[in-house]
């Protein structure tokens, strides 16, 4: 019934917003248990939830499981999951979701983008961040401050400082306005170099 798939909506939202990653897996196993097919909205506030909780494989593990139950993940669905790859410091697994997300849909958000840009930053990979950039231009999905922040964290990472002053540059040409933030990053990226 339609109330229950509601009910159950709303009681895993509540915990994902509660920061209860294990609830809403509880209640996706009754609803399981009670023969009712959780919706696209449950699953992702679901795998939300284990985002915040930083639990990356059972994240992972929701996204494939919507589909088990003929559900298409969406955007939401594919960006809790890169970030919470990213937070679990599994930047392969967040490029590997961006990539499917731009071979077979949904389309990436700037979200999208943000958060493999920040899985990029963790690793240090500030190729793989420029060009990400560059994609997300493309794709018209940002890239906002905050894709450009975690660049030039990424660039910061490999001891590239020129190039991370070269992004905060950039910023104020074509891109966002620099934050206090996208300085501070590039100021780390500066000081690495220095000491």
């Amino acid at each position: 019934p339609l109330a229950n798939v509601i009910s159950y909506g709303a009681a895993i939202s509540a915990c994902e917003k509660g920061h209860q990653w294990q609830w809403p897996l509880q209640l996706l196993a009754e609803m399981q248990s009670r023969l009712i097919v959780p919706s696209v909205i449950s699953f992702n506030s679901s795998v939300s939830a284990c985002e915040k909780g930083e639990q990356w494989e059972r994240a992972l593990t929701l996204l494939w499981e919507m589909q088990t139950h003929g559900l298409q993940p969406n955007a939401i669905s594919y960006n809790a999951s890169i970030t919470a790859c990213e937070k679990g410091r599994r930047w392969d697994l967040s490029l590997m979701l961006l990539d499917s997300m731009l071979q077979r849909g949904p389309a990436p958000s700037e979200v999208s983008f943000n958060a493999a840009i920040g899985a990029c930053h963790g690793a240090a990979l500030w190729g793989k961040a420029l060009v990400l950039l560059d994609e997300a231009r493309r794709h018209s999905a940002g890239p906002d401050e905050v894709g450009y922040s975690a660049a030039i964290g990424a660039c910061g990472e490999a001891a590239r400082w020129s190039v991370a002053l070269q992004l905060l540059g950039s910023m104020w040409g074509c891109g966002p306005m620099p934050s206090a933030d996208s300085y501070n990053v590039a100021m780390a990226a500066c000081r690495r170099v220095a000491v």
